[in-house]
């Protein structure tokens, strides 16, 4: 049974998004903190997507411990509720999928993505892109739970650098006033969380930050979860929340 509800509805504090390739990855994550277990191929991209039944034993194996999501990738305009809808039925909680700015521009194309998983959308905005805030009530209108930021480019610059700290705050301002979730990734460290948990998302997403010597491509280091988890509930944290 898929979930529907939004993953952090009462807590004022941002919660751990862990990007997983496998059920035994997701299992460590789980483990080690993380809030919200996020199906994803490191190997292809930012938004690379699983094989659906590997998607299925990430499920299985989180067994309502967590919340979890799915990326359906950027696929092209023809294929797109097709991917969406494909990693919907794994049973995860949220698909996730790349929304490029023409994409933005075409109301009916979203409404059919949304449609293709109900209640259960998040769209995928890269900082390449440099999305505006007013997109937010576009992609609520058209169905989508949440939004959120991640870069596209995976060459070590971070999404701190790429966005500045007013450009942020006022995505995940535009988001919360149109009733979505929002997030904040791109080859975050833990050391970024304090400065972005001042902008209020409900979640920080983190692959690379929490691997073996930092490399998105290796292991997640299940140290390195827990100290992301310490940090995201420090009182200093609390209180840029």
């Amino acid at each position: 049974m898929s979930e529907s509800a939004p993953p952090f509805p009462t807590n004022p504090l941002p919660r751990l998004l862990v990007s997983v390739r496998d059920a035994a990855e997701a299992e460590a994550a789980i483990r080690a903190g993380a809030d919200l277990i996020d199906a994803k191929d490191p190997e292809n991209g930012a938004l690379g997507a699983l094989p659906p039944e590997t998607v299925r034993a990430i499920v299985a194996r989180t067994a309502g411990r967590a919340a979890t999501s799915a990326v359906a990738g950027e696929p092209a305009a023809a294929e797109r509720q097709a991917a969406i809808r494909a990693m919907a039925e794994t049973g995860v909680g949220w698909v996730k999928v790349a929304v490029r700015p023409d994409w933005l521009a075409d109301p009916a194309s979203l409404r059919a993505a949304g449609a293709a998983a109900p209640g259960r959308l998040v769209a995928v905005l890269f900082a390449e892109d440099d999305p505006a805030p007013d997109c937010a009530p576009r992609l609520a209108a058209a169905g989508f739970i949440g939004a959120m930021i991640d870069t596209v480019v995976k060459d070590g610059r971070r999404l701190p650098g790429l966005i500045d700290g007013a450009r942020l705050a006022a995505f995940t301002a535009a988001a919360r006033a149109a009733g979505l979730l929002s997030g904040l990734a791109g080859s975050l460290r833990v050391d970024d969380i304090l400065g972005l948990a001042a902008h209020r998302p409900d979640y920080l997403g983190f692959r690379g930050g929490l691997c073996r010597d930092g490399d998105r491509r290796n292991a997640l280091d299940a140290q390195r979860i827990a100290e992301a988890v310490r940090a995201l509930r420090r009182p200093a944290a609390r209180d840029a929340a």
